[in-house]
């Protein structure tokens, strides 16, 4: 299984972004696909998830109602969505692909929130 992720760039604040997480697999069913972040000499810390069977998400509470996550199986894509992007959202943005309790990472993509 591999994960590329993109869309990442500088954008000021209050800007959107639309980071994308192609996943390679012959079907895209049954996965649990997050999106993760890690700023500068912080932790990693996990942004959002979605069940790609049912569509279900979650939300860290810092990225509420200003990101949404979504994916379309037949491109075997999952997509975030981020809008009023703060500087603090500044950080490399990572998936992760979850099945059958195997875990897979891709490279991640720079988010950068500056005026």
């Amino acid at each position: 299984v591999q994960l590329q992720a993109s869309g990442g760039g500088l954008v000021q604040p209050g800007g959107s972004l639309t980071l994308s997480c192609a996943v390679s697999v012959f079907t895209l069913d049954d996965y649990v696909i997050g999106w993760f972040r890690q700023a500068p000499g912080k932790e990693r810390e996990g942004v959002s998830c979605i069940k790609t069977s049912d569509g279900s998400t979650n939300y860290a509470d810092s990225v509420k109602g200003r990101f949404t996550i979504s994916r379309d199986n037949s491109r075997k894509t999952v997509y975030l969505q981020m809008n009023s992007l703060k500087p603090e959202d500044t950080a490399v943005y990572y998936c992760n692909a979850i099945r059958s309790g195997n875990d897979y990472w891709g490279m991640g993509t720079q988010v950068t929130v500056s005026s």
